[in-house]
């Protein structure tokens, strides 16, 4: 039997391209097949392969592990825009629709999140949002960084994108973990929720201390689509949760729908954007 790829997708793009199916835009009329020119089957396999992966690793001690090794912040120090050109190493040549790197992409979702006159920190946090990807570039394989994210911990729910592949996950016929609530309590809030561990806790982590909370909250939960789409996880969430989430649903369609083949001018907004970090952020920060 082949062994699985530890990166089976050929882009993490690969993966919001599967988001776009499983939620697509309601206010446009572009087809599926009109997003990417990919043989659908083969893509696919790519994708439930790296679920496969997912679903299988991701488990309350390996969150455990990661947030040891990665939250110690001893990678590298880097400005906000040193750790953006240093994304940029994963620019995507396998993507036929589009021809922009990690940076265009983030500026393409804030400055539709500007041109909707939301407030500056807003703005900020579509410009940041999957920075978090940097994962990739410290050796993290694609499962680990990026894909829908839900707690560990307590029971799978079948809210989550391909269920059936938990069945492999040791958590799932744990005699805590498998059940409803496992390590919390009902409505203990998600702060004491250990995610699956990706990009989006990862940021989070580097800038809690910096950013508004409904900035926190869209950057920490906006791949959690089986709370935000779903509502798999409400025995969860506290009255705090559910007043933040709002920003979380705000924030999603344009980090779902902003994608676009015409490329920002990344030389005429830098200053703009270069002003607007040095607002909320210090000059560097230890990832």
């Amino acid at each position: 039997m082949e062994k699985p790829k530890a990166n089976p997708l050929k882009s993490m793009d690969h993966w919001e391209d599967d988001l776009l199916e499983r939620y697509p835009d309601p206010e446009t009329s572009k087809e599926k097949s009109e997003f990417r020119n990919y043989v659908d089957s083969d893509r696919d396999a790519t994708v439930r392969e790296f679920y496969q992966l997912n679903h299988k690793f991701q488990t309350y001690d390996f969150v455990c592990e990661k947030e040891k090794e990665f939250l110690a912040f001893n990678k590298r120090e880097m400005s906000i825009w040193d750790a953006l050109e240093f994304l940029n190493t994963l620019v995507d040549d396998s993507d036929p629709d589009i021809d922009l790197d990690q940076l265009q992409h983030l500026m393409q979702t804030s400055e539709a999140i500007r041109k909707d006159g939301h407030p500056d920190w807003f703005v900020l946090t579509g410009f940041l949002h999957d920075l978090g990807k940097v994962l990739c570039l410290f050796g993290e394989p694609q499962w680990a960084v990026v894909g829908d994210t839900f707690p560990v911990g307590c029971q799978f729910s079948d809210k989550i994108v391909y269920p059936d592949f938990f069945s492999s996950n040791p958590d799932s016929t744990h005699e805590v973990y498998s059940t409803k609530f496992g390590v919390y309590q009902e409505h203990c809030g998600l702060d004491q929720v250990k995610m699956s561990w990706g990009h989006d806790e990862y940021l989070y982590q580097i800038v809690k201390d910096y950013l508004p909370k409904p900035a926190l909250y869209m950057i920490r939960y906006h791949s959690f689509y089986a709370q935000h789409r779903e509502g798999a996880y409400d025995f969860l969430l506290n009255d705090e949760d559910r007043e933040y989430f709002k920003w979380v649903k705000a924030f999603n369609p344009y980090d779902l729908y902003s994608k676009a083949p015409e490329p920002p001018n990344v030389k005429e907004l830098k200053p703009y954007y270069e002003d607007l970090i040095a607002k909320y952020l210090p000059e560097t920060l230890r990832f």
